[in-house]
C-alpha cells in the first residue's frame, strides 16, 4: 500500500514539499538510528567548538555517503519503501541514489541558511528529491525544515552556496517574490519531509535544547537522469565523488547510484 496521496504528488509539484508521516516504522528507526548516531561518532571529522566554526559549519554535523562505510546504514538507506515513496511522489517508476548524508545538529548549534541543493548537483533533471529523516522526535526548538512555497518554479541559481551571502540573498527573493514560507510544526522519528533540489530552504538553530537534532537525508534522482557539465566548483566536486566516474553527457546510472524501489 502505497503511503503517498495525490494530495501529497499535488502539494510536492505546487509547493516543492511535503511532509509524509510515518515512512519509517518503529523497528526500522530504532535500527536505523543506532547505525546512524554510531557511524557519525565514528566518522565526524568536525573537533572543533562551535564558537571556532564558521556559520555553515556551526548550523550541522555532517557525514556524507554513510551508505559505503557501514553495512548497517547501507541496509536503512536501501529500504525499498523509502525509494518508493521519492518515486511516487516525483511521478516516476525508478529512482536512483545520488547520496546520504547524516546531520546531526547538536545543542547550541545555529541556523542552517536559506540555500538550494541544485546548486551542488550536476545533474540534469528537475526531479531531484530529498527525503529529511529525523531518527528523533524533532519540535521547531531543535531546528525543523523551512521551505519558500513555489520557489521551485522561479529561481535557479548555480553561484550562491551555503553561505551567509545565501542566507542574504534568498532572504530578500522571499520578501521580494511573496513566498509563503511553510514546513512541519513537528516531526515523530521515521516521519519525512521530501523537498525538490530547487526549493529554497532552510533550518532552525537548536538554541534553546539540550538534546542533538538527528537527521538522516538520502537524495534521489530519476532512473534515465543524464550528467551535466559542472557550473561551479562543488558540482565539480560531486561529479568526482559521487557519480562512480561517469562523465557529462553520461547517463547517471554508475554502481555507485543504484536503483533502489
Amino acid at each position: 500500500m502505497t503511503l503517498v496521496s495525490s494530495n501529497d504528488v499535488d502539494h510536492l509539484s505546487a509547493k516543492g514539499w511535503v511532509l509524509v508521516r510515518n515512512v519509517a516504522r518503529d523497528h526500522e528507526i530504532a535500527a536505523l538510528r543506532s547505525a546512524v548516531s554510531s557511524a557519525v561518532e565514528r566518522f565526524a571529522a568536525e573537533a572543533r567548538s562551535l564558537d571556532q566554526r564558521d556559520t555553515y559549519s556551526k548550523a550541522f554535523l555532517q557525514v556524507t555517503d554513510l551508505w559505503q562505510k557501514d553495512g548497517a546504514v547501507r541496509a536503512g538507506v536501501f529500504t525499498r519503501r523509502f525509494a518508493q515513496v521519492a518515486a511516487d511522489l516525483l511521478g516516476v517508476e525508478r529512482v536512483r541514489l545520488y547520496h546520504d548524508q547524516a546531520l546531526f545538529k547538536e545543542p547550541g548549534g545555529g541556523p542552517t541558511p536559506w540555500h538550494q541543493d541544485m546548486y551542488y548537483w550536476p545533474l540534469a533533471t528537475e526531479k531531484t528529491v530529498t527525503m529529511w529523516m529525523p531518527l528523533v522526535d524533532v519540535t521547531e526548538e531543535m531546528g525543523l525544515m523551512r521551505f519558500a512555497e513555489g520557489s521551485h518554479k522561479d529561481l535557479r541559481r548555480t553561484d550562491l552556496e551555503i553561505s551567509d551571502e545565501s542566507e542574504a540573498f534568498y532572504s530578500a527573493q522571499i520578501s521580494d517574490h511573496g513566498y509563503r514560507v511553510g514546513g512541519p510544526e513537528a516531526m515523530r522519528a521515521g516521519d519525512a519531509t521530501f523537498h525538490l533540489g530547487w526549493t529554497i530552504h532552510s533550518a532552525g538553530p537548536n538554541l534553546t535544547t539540550d538534546r542533538m537534532r538527528e537527521i538522516m537525508t538520502v537524495i534521489y534522482f530519476p532512473d534515465g537522469t543524464r550528467i551535466l557539465e559542472p557550473a561551479n566548483t562543488h558540482q565539480r566536486a560531486d561529479l568526482s565523488a559521487f557519480l562512480g566516474g561517469r562523465l557529462p553527457g553520461d547517463l547517471a546510472d554508475s554502481d555507485q547510484n543504484p536503483v533502489l524501489n
